[in-house]
């Protein structure tokens, strides 16, 4: 199997503090240690920029510019970056089309297209409600995996 790691899995891996760390860690190095494949997407560092860089007090982490640079060459050392492709516009639009997606949810289906045109079945995620619609993958919460 292969996994994706969602935005939410990378940034509670990193934050310390917060009460889903442990189980976003635990998942993580379990599925690297049964010799499992992790994928992040350009996306996924595109959205940790964002979170990692912004304000404690709009919602974000408030490190700097220079952190985060460090900490996406970090996580890229870690996992695996499968890069976009011309492919992963086009299963989008389909998958938006397919599934009727609206609002902020076609940043989840991006995802997804990434997903199928890189031959990944999986996405790990706290919010496994978000990817429900797409037969074509599993999600997985972290606490499935850390209590296995």
């Amino acid at each position: 199997m292969s996994y994706l790691l969602d935005t939410n899995i990378l940034l509670r891996s990193v934050e310390l503090s917060h009460p889903m760390n442990s189980d976003a860690v635990n998942a993580i190095n379990k599925l690297l240690g049964q010799g499992e494949t992790l994928h992040i997407v350009p996306q996924n560092l595109i959205e940790f920029w964002d979170v990692y860089t912004r304000p404690i007090e709009r919602n974000g982490l408030g490190r700097t510019a220079i952190e985060a640079e460090v900490e996406i060459k970090r996580l890229k050392t870690i996992f695996h970056l499968s890069l976009d492709t011309e492919a992963v516009y086009s299963e989008w639009e389909g998958l938006v089309i397919t599934h009727s997606v609206i609002g902020i949810n076609v940043h989840d289906t991006r995802l997804v297209a990434a997903m199928l045109v890189h031959g990944i079945t999986h996405i790990l995620t706290f919010n496994t409600k978000d990817f429900a619609r797409y037969s074509e993958i599993i999600a997985v919460n972290p606490t499935k995996i850390a209590s296995e």
